[in-house]
């Protein structure tokens, strides 16, 4: 496993997975995709939970009470790694962040928090964690 950057210090990350239950106080999301840096996710991250079928897209603010990863299957060449973590939601996102309003972000070199977001989580659709930078966290944070 890769070192994290800054150890002790929390780090932000973001899920894009169904949700069930949006408005649970605590969520497990059993071997979920890591791309971008999600498998350095750890217990006391925060995670910004965001539902992907068909939903409002941003739902909550989560901390990570619990990492696992998942072992590699014997004999497949290349794995996606993959990690269950449990969290406990913090906050309810109060509007909407979804794809209709992040895929006009499409000029990946812009810095902006959209394109980051839109990049990571649409530009391969399927289901996953990733790491995100300060900056889209604290983007994130303002729909809170």
């Amino acid at each position: 496993m890769a070192e994290r950057a800054g150890a002790g210090h929390a780090m932000a990350f973001a899920i894009k997975t169904e949700i069930s239950e949006p408005r649970a106080k605590a969520f497990v999301f059993t071997a979920q995709k890591t791309m971008y840096g999600g498998k350095l996710i750890a217990a006391g991250d925060i995670v910004f939970a965001s539902e992907s079928e068909g939903g409002t897209g941003l739902i909550a603010r989560a901390v990570v009470t619990s990492v696992e990863p998942v072992p590699r299957k014997p004999g497949i060449a290349r794995q996606t790694p993959r990690v269950s973590i449990a969290v406990r939601r913090v906050a309810l996102a109060k509007r909407p962040l979804g794809r209709d309003a992040l895929k006009r972000f499409k000029d990946w070199d812009d810095g902006r928090p959209e394109t980051e977001l839109n990049f990571k989580f649409y530009r391969q659709a399927t289901n996953k964690i990733v790491g995100i930078s300060d900056e889209t966290a604290a983007f994130l944070d303002r729909f809170f």
